[in-house]
C-alpha cells in the first residue's frame, strides 16, 4: 500500500500521524537548554553555550544556571522548569549527582532529547554506576532519549548546531562520524578543516548508556545528507541494534569501522576446544562480515575509505592492474596487495599485444606494468585506456613518481577521462609531496582518489574488494534446508532440562549425542556400561570391533584419563579395555569420576575429521566454529567463526574461509565430501545452538567426513551454571527465524496453506510470485508500474525476501500446487518499522488468482497480532483510493480511514 511516488499525500499524512523520529530533536532542534551554563573562563559550561549561540541553529537558547540571571549576555534561568518556551534538546554540564534529577524535571516540561557532557557516572566506579543507572531510568519513564554521558557532545553541521565543547566548528559535508572518545573528535576535527573534510554528523557517543551504533546508523542511513558513516569504536554496546542496523545500512552507504582493542589481556581456561578457539577481536571481524561493516586498522584509513568509496565503483574481485613509471614503487604496492590478500591481474595476451605497440621494447611485458620513467602523458592515458578492457583485471592502480622528465599535472589531466571506467575502480598514487600537488588535485577533482604512497593505495583496493564481497554475500540466495520434520526441539530441551535438575553442568557423550541427535546430526548407536559383562554383552549385540569411551559425570577430556579404548575385536579384549579406563581414570583424577563405559561400533570411515563447536563470546552470545578436527585441533587452529543462525550459504562461505576445506572439495583422486549434506548439518547445528539457550559451549570433535556419511564420532555439551536466571541467558547478535509466527490456514475452498515469515531461500518462488501479478495488482501495491524485470530484479528480490526480523516482519503464504505437488508463494503480507518508533506500516499483495479468497483479511489480522507482540503502538497505511477492497479490508480489521477528495490515496490507522 506504501506509494513510491511524489504525489501530494499531505493529508493523508497528516491523518496518519506519521510520527517524528525519537532523534529528530538531535538534529534539528528547535530550542535547546543548556543546563550548567556558566561563565567561567575555560568551562566545559562557557564553551558548550558559546558554541552554541556562536552558529545559528534556526531555534533558541536558554542557558540554566539557579546562581546567575543572565551568562555571556543572556537571560538565565533558576530551573529548566521556569524556561517559557518548549525545550526539545537539553545540554547538561552540571555536577554527576545532579544529573538524575535534571533529567527527571526535564520530563516532567516534555524535553524530548538529551546530551550529557559531564564525566563521573559507570566509568567513575559503584557509585558513578547508580547515577548512570537512575540516570537512564529517569529518562525511560519521561520518554527522553541520552546521548552520552561523559562525551564531547554533538555537532551537526548542515543544521547549525554545535552543542560541544570543541574548539571549532565542523565543516558541512556528506560524512556521518561517530567516535565514542571525546578526545580522538578534537583531533579528527582539527584533521578534517585542514584537510576540508565536511561531515553531515560529527557526534561523541561517550558512555552510550541510551542511544547507542544502532539508532544513529539508522538513522544517519535515512538521512540523505549522508553518503558514508565513519565510526570510531571502543566498545560494541547492544550488538544485536549494531548489526540490524548495519545490514540494512551498508548495502546503499559505506560504514566504516576503526575498532580500538584489538588485543585480548588473556583468555580463561574453557571446558571445550571451542572455548578456548575464539577470542572477541576475530568474533568481531565476523560480525562486521556479517552486516557488511568495513573495518580498517588506522584512523587515517577511515577517511581515505570514505573518500575511495563516494568516487569511485566497488571492483567486481581482488585482481589489480598496476601502472608505474618506476619498478620499486610498482613491487611495493604489489607486495602491499598480495599481503594484504589482493592478486595481480594476470595481463592477458591480447593486452601485453597491444600494449606492446606504444611502450618501450623495455616495458615490463607483466604486471606491475613499467610504462619507463620517461613515460609522457600520453602513453599514460594510452596504457591506462588499454589495461582498463583487459577482463581479467577488476581494479587500476596508476603510480607516477616525478622524474626529470616527468609531467605529473599534464598526466593528471589526460587522465581525466578515465575516471570513470564502469564496474571498475581508478585509483592513483602521485609520489613527491609539492612538485605533484598540481596533478593530485586535478585527480581528485576528476573523481580519482590519490595517495602518497603506492602501498597505501594497494591497500584501499584491498579494503575495497573486500567491503564488495562482503555486500555480496549479504544477499546471495541460499538453497532451501532439507526437511526439518526431523527436529525434536523438545527432546532436546527435556535432556539439558534433567541434567540441570541434578545440578549438573556438562553432560556425558551419551547424553551430548542424543541432544545432536533430535536435531537430526549423525552419531553411532552407543550403550552405557557400568560392568565389564554389561560391556561386553554390549559388544556382542552391536558385533566387532567396537569402542569404549569413559562415561564420566564430571570429565569433558575423555582423552586426558586414558578414558578411549578403540578397535576392540573380543568379549576379553572388551573387559580388559574397561578395566584399563577404570583404572587410568582411579589413578589419575580419582575413581568417584568413573560411573562406567560408553559402547560404541568402532566406525573405520576414510575420511577427514573435522570440528563444529559452539561457545558464548561476551558481546555478540553464541559464535559458531568450523574446522580442522582431532586430538590436535588447539595446535593448528584452522577455523573459521560465524553467528547464528545460518543458512546453506553462510554455512559454505564458513567452511571457504579454512584450509581443511580444500581437502574436503577432493584432492589428489580423492572423491569430495558430502558438502551439501555438510552444509545442512552446520545449519541444523546451528538451529540447536539457538533454540537451547541453556547450551554454554558445545563440541562435535571429530565430526567424521567422508564421501558417504557424516558422522559425530564425539560431543561435549556444557551448560550454565544453575544459578542463572533464563532472563540473563545470552542471545544471539542475530534475531532468529521467528518460526513462532508461523502457521496454517484453510481456505474457503478447503485447500490449507502455510503462512509463515519470509526468508532468504524464497527468492525463486518470489520471481513466480511477482510474474503471476497483473498489472493492476502491481499498480495497486506500488502505486506505480514495475516492470516485469524491475519486479524480478535479483538486488530488488533479495532485500525482499532477506529481511532482518528485528525491524521488519514479511509473511509469505505458501501454497503447494495439488497438479504437480509443487509449492509456490500466492501472497505476502508486511509490516515496515518494528524499531525507533512507534508506528509500523503495512503491506499487503496477493497473486490474482487467489484475491477475493479471504487471504487479504488474514494476513492483516496476523500482522496486527505481530504488532502487538512486537511492541507496536500504531500501524498505518497508505492505500490507493481506487483500491476499495484493500479498504474494506482495513474497516474490518478496525482501521480508521481518512478520504480526501482528490487525492490519490486514503490514509489508515489502527491503534493497538
Amino acid at each position: 500500500m506504501k506509494p513510491s511516488s511524489g504525489k501530494a499525500l499531505k493529508s493523508a499524512h497528516d491523518f496518519l500521524g506519521h510520527a517524528e523520529h525519537p532523534l529528530d530533536p538531535f538534529f534539528r532542534p528547535k530550542n535547546i537548554a543548556v543546563i550548567g551554563a556558566t561563565e567561567n573562563p575555560g568551562s566545559v559550561g562557557r564553551t558548550t553555550l558559546w558554541n552554541l549561540i556562536s552558529t545559528p541553529f534556526g531555534g533558541a537558547v536558554f542557558p540554566v544556571n539557579p546562581k546567575r540571571d543572565s551568562v555571556l549576555g543572556i537571560k538565565s534561568y533558576k530551573s529548566v522548569k521556569e524556561i517559557p518556551a518548549e525545550v526539545d534538546l537539553a545540554v547538561i554540564v552540571t555536577q554527576s549527582k545532579l544529573i538524575p534529577g535534571l533529567v527527571a524535571e526535564c520530563g516532567e516540561i516534555g524535553v524530548k532529547s538529551a546530551v550529557v557532557i559531564s564525566a563521573g557516572f559507570k566509568e567513575a566506579g559503584p557509585e558513578g554506576q547508580e547515577l548512570e543507572r537512575q540516570l537512564l531510568a529517569n529518562a525511560r519513564a519521561a520518554g527522553i532519549r541520552i546521548i552520552g554521558p561523559n562525551c564531547l557532545g554533538i555537532m551537526v553541521p548542515p543544521s547549525g548546531v554545535n552543542a560541544t565543547f570543541a574548539a571549532g566548528m565542523a565543516r558541512t559535508g556528506s560524512v556521518g562520524f561517530l567516535s565514542q572518545s571525546g578526545a580522538l573528535c578534537t583531533a579528527v576535527l582539527d584533521w578534517s578543516l585542514k584537510e576540508q573534510v565536511g561531515f553531515s554528523a560529527f557526534m561523541s557517543l561517550g558512555s552510550m548508556s541510551d542511544v547507542g551504533w544502532g539508532d544513529l546508523i539508522y538513522y544517519l542511513g535515512n538521512d540523505p545528507k549522508t553518503r558514508s558513516i565513519l565510526i570510531y569504536m571502543e566498545s560494541v554496546g547492544d550488538a544485536r541494534s549494531f548489526l540490524s542496523a548495519a545490514r540494512e545500512v551498508a548495502y546503499t552507504k559505506p560504514i566504516i569501522v576503526i575498532k580500538a582493542g584489538r588485543t585480548a589481556a588473556g583468555s580463561k581456561a574453557a571446558a571445550s576446544h571451542t572455548g578456548s578457539m575464539t577470542g572477541s577481536d576475530d568474533v568481531l571481524d565476523i560480525a562486521f562480515q556479517r552486516s557488511g561493516v568495513l573495518r580498517v586498522k588506522n584512523i587515517s584509513d577511515l577517511f581515505y575509505m570514505a573518500e575511495v568509496l563516494a568516487k569511485q565503483p566497488r571492483p567486481k574481485g581482488p585482481r589489480l592492474t598496476i601502472l608505474t613509471n618506476a619498478g620499486g614503487p610498482g613491487v611495493l604496492a604489489a607486495d602491499s596487495l598480495l599481503l594484504g590478500g589482493g592478486e595481480l591481474a594476470e595481463i592477458s595476451e591480447k593486452t601485453i599485444s597491444e600494449l606492446s605497440e606504444f611502450l618501450p621494447a623495455s616495458w615490463s611485458h607483466g604486471n606491475p606494468i613499467d610504462v619507463i620513467g620517461d613515460a609522457g602523458p600520453e602513453r599514460y592515458a594510452k596504457s591506462l585506456e588499454v589495461a582498463a578492457k583487459d577482463p581479467n583485471s577488476d581494479g587500476l592502480l596508476v603510480v607516477l613518481t616525478p622524474q626529470a622528465m616527468t609531467d605529473s599535472t599534464q598526466t593528471a589531466q589526460m587522465l581525466k577521462p578515465y575516471a570513470k571506467l564502469g564496474d571498475k575502480p581508478v585509483i592513483a598514487s602521485w609520489m613527491g609531496g609539492v612538485d605533484v600537488a598540481a596533478g593530485e588535485q586535478i585527480l581528485n577533482q576528476a573523481g580519482i582518489p590519490t595517495f602518497p604512497y603506492p602501498d597505501t593505495a594497494a591497500r584501499m583496493f584491498n579494503y575495497m574488494w573486500r567491503y564488495a564481497s562482503n555486500l555480496k554475500a549479504l544477499y546471495e540466495t541460499p538453497s532451501y534446508a532439507k526437511d526439518g520434520g526431523s527436529v525434536d526441539a523438545a527432546a532436546a530441551s527435556a535432556i539439558i532440562q534433567r541434567v540441570r535438575g541434578e545440578g549438573r553442568t556438562i553432560l556425558t557423550e551419551f547424553e551430548s549425542k542424543d541432544v545432536l541427535a533430535a536435531y537430526g546430526i549423525p552419531t553411532l548407536p552407543s550403550r552405557i556400561a557400568s560392568t565389564e559383562d554389561q560391556a561386553a554383552d554390549a559388544a556382542e549385540s552391536m558385533g566387532y570391533p567396537v569402542v569404549l569411551k569413559l562415561h564420566s559425570l564430571t570429565i569433558t577430556h575423555k582423552t586426558d584419563v586414558g578414558g578411549v579404548q578403540l578397535n576392540l575385536k573380543t568379549a576379553d579384549a572388551v573387559r580388559g579395555a574397561f578395566r584399563s579406563i577404570r583404572d587410568s581414570v582411579a589413578a589419575k583424577v580419582g575413581l568417584e569420576h568413573f560411573n562406567g563405559v560408553n559402547v560404541q561400533p568402532f566406525a573405520k570411515l576414510d575420511g577427514y575429521e573435522v570440528i563444529l563447536g559452539s561457545s558464548i563470546d561476551p558481546q555478540f552470545g553464541p559464535v559458531l566454529l568450523f574446522g580442522m578436527g582431532g586430538q590436535l585441533v588447539e595446535v593448528f587452529k584452522d577455523r573459521a567463526l560465524a553467528l547464528p543462525p545460518l543458512n546453506s550459504t553462510l554455512a559454505r562461505r564458513m567452511m571457504e574461509r579454512t584450509k581443511i576445506y580444500t581437502a574436503l572439495k577432493g584432492v589428489r583422486g580423492r572423491a569430495p565430501v558430502d558438502l551439501p549434506g555438510l552444509e545442512q548439518l552446520l545449519v541444523a547445528f546451528s538451529r540447536l545452538v539457538v533454540e537451547q539457550p541453556w547450551i554454554k559451549e558445545l563440541d562435535i570433535n571429530p565430526l567424521m567426513a567422508s564421501p558417504e556419511r557424516l558422522l559425530a564420532l564425539d560431543a561435549r555439551v556444557v551448560l550454565h551454571e544453575p544459578d542463572t536466571k533464563e532472563e540473563d541467558l545470552p542471545k544471539p547478535a542475530i534475531r532468529p527465524y521467528p518460526i513462532q509466527y508461523a502457521g496454517q490456514w484453510t481456505m474457503p475452498n478447503g485447500e490449507t496453506v502455510t503462512i509463515r515469515p519470509i526468508r532468504p531461500e524464497d527468492e525463486p518462488a518470489m520471481v513466480k510470485f511477482h510474474e503471476s501479478l497483473s498489472e493492476r495488482t502491481v499498480y495497486q501495491r506500488y502505486l506505480q508500474l514495475l516492470n516485469l524485470s524491475q519486479r524480478t530484479a535479483h538486488d530488488r528480490l533479495t532485500r525482499i525476501c532477506y529481511i532482518d526480523y528485528a525491524r521488519q516482519m514479511a509473511l509469505a503464504v505458501e501454497r503447494t500446487d495439488p497438479k504437480t505437488g509443487v509449492a509456490g508463494i500466492i501472497g505476502v503480507g508486511r509490516l515496515q518499522g518494528l524499531v525507533d518508533v512507534p508506528e509500523a506500516e503495512f503491506s499487503i499483495v496477493i497473486s490474482d488468482d487467489f484475491q477475493k479468497q479471504g487471504l487479504g483479511s488474514e494476513l492483516l489480522n496476523r500482522l496486527i497480532s505481530i504488532g502487538k507482540a512486537e511492541g507496536v503502538k500504531v500501524i498505518v497505511a497508505d492505500i490507493l483510493a481506487e483500491n476499495s477492497a484493500m479498504q474494506k479490508i482495513s474497516e474490518r480489521a478496525g482501521f480508521k480511514l481518512k478520504r480526501d477528495t482528490g487525492e490519490p490515496v486514503v490514509g489508515a490507522r489502527l491503534e493497538l
